[in-house]
């Protein structure tokens, strides 16, 4: 009689841990908006007709927040709780999707790429930890990395209807309220789904004593390898369709269907990615994974023709799908009892999504060439290349 009450509670405790991990997986949707930037950028240049730095300037202002908001965004989700750290970031981001349809101007698109990079700070922040709180241990990577998946499928959604908004309807710029509508229900969801919250002492906990934790190796190691994955998706997010336009003489309309091949596969491998890292060593799946991307990013620079750009943007979005989870997941188990400091110096790394672009768009004009552009991508899975090889297969 106590055996069969105590297998029909652990069936209950899956059903309610299932049932509390699919709002929260729900909400990595909103987090691939920050994505969306990429096919703006590309529509907000052509509109205005912006330099290339210029048009850099809107996923730097989208990323550049994670550099400055990512650590109190940690140190507030300690007072408040996780799940209502989330719920306000999906504020800013509704608010962020409504600007755009009010007023459309550059410096209004600037307010609402500055809004929605607030939000997404504080949602990467506070949603991976929450994300913790419903999920063991032991699959906490492949769920990261599932959460992932979900969030490229967003990603993967913004230049398709961009691009047919802008074809059946004349305006690129209806695809806002379509997401600011999903930000709201993926807000509510989360709102009436009750979630007990594993929550760390205050005491002691400071801007200062979450900075130390980088004189870790280890800490600063990964630190790094988020702010160079970051600058990679990014970069190709931004540069993919620019590279149609150049080398093979397409429209924007055409051209943007780069970036959604890219989040494509992005798409898919996370969704492969989810299955493979709780049967493999993630070491391993890094290994190989970042081996494939710099011969890809190294054969595009190079590369002519739209077949050959295509496949090779494809292979980089399928190779690089699982490395950010990989590395977020590695450094939360690196010291479980300061994952909310650690989160927080994570997606700070996330600003390499603002640094990085500028970079791209300084070379790109200085040697009026996107190589320039591609040489910085280079760069950062070159770091990644290193990182991986130097960490211990466990």
């Amino acid at each position: 009689m106590i055996q069969q009450k105590e297998e029909t509670a652990a069936k209950n405790n899956v059903h309610v841990g299932f049932g509390t991990m699919m709002p929260v997986l729900f909400a990595f949707f909103i987090m691939g908006f920050c994505d969306l930037v990429g096919i703006s950028s590309n529509y907000v240049k052509q509109d205005f007709g912006l330099t290339e730095i210029e048009a850099n300037y809107l996923p730097s202002m989208v990323f550049l927040w994670f550099f400055i908001f990512s650590v109190p965004a940690g140190l507030l989700m300690n007072r408040i709780g996780r799940k209502t750290t989330v719920l306000l970031s999906m504020s800013f981001t509704i608010l962020a999707m409504l600007i755009p349809v009010v007023s459309y101007n550059f410096p209004m698109i600037l307010l609402a790429f500055a809004l929605l990079g607030i939000g997404n700070t504080i949602l990467q922040v506070s949603l991976n930890p929450l994300l913790a709180n419903v999920v063991s241990p032991q699959v906490l990577t492949s769920r990261l990395t599932a959460g992932q998946f979900v969030k490229a499928i967003s990603s993967f959604c913004a230049p398709i209807i961009a691009a047919f908004a802008a074809a059946q309807f004349g305006d690129w710029k209806l695809m806002f309220p379509i997401f600011a509508f999903i930000s709201l229900l993926s807000s509510l969801w989360l709102l009436v789904t009750p979630i007990a919250e594993t929550r760390q002492k205050k005491a002691g906990i400071s801007f200062s004593k979450t900075f130390v934790l980088l004189g870790d190796k280890s800490i600063l190691a990964f630190f790094l390898g988020i702010l160079f994955i970051v600058g990679v998706d990014v970069g190709i997010n931004t540069v993919s369709a620019k590279l149609l336009m150049q080398r093979c003489s397409l429209p924007l309309s055409e051209a943007g269907y780069g970036t959604s091949l890219y989040f494509a596969y992005r798409t898919a491998g996370a969704f492969i990615g989810a299955f493979l890292l709780s049967k493999i060593s993630p070491v391993k799946f890094f290994r190989i994974s970042i081996v494939v991307a710099a011969l890809a990013v190294g054969l595009l620079i190079f590369a002519q023709g739209e077949i050959l750009i295509l496949a090779l943007i494809g292979i980089i979005g399928f190779a690089c799908a699982n490395v950010f989870s990989i590395i977020f997941g590695a450094a939360i188990q690196k010291n479980p009892s300061k994952a909310n400091e650690i989160s927080g110096l994570m997606i700070m790394g996330v600003s390499g999504g603002a640094i990085i672009p500028l970079i791209m768009g300084f070379l790109t004009d200085q040697m009026n060439s996107l190589v320039g552009a591609l040489l910085v991508i280079f760069g950062c899975v070159t770091y990644l290349l290193l990182m991986a090889f130097s960490l211990k297969n466990e």
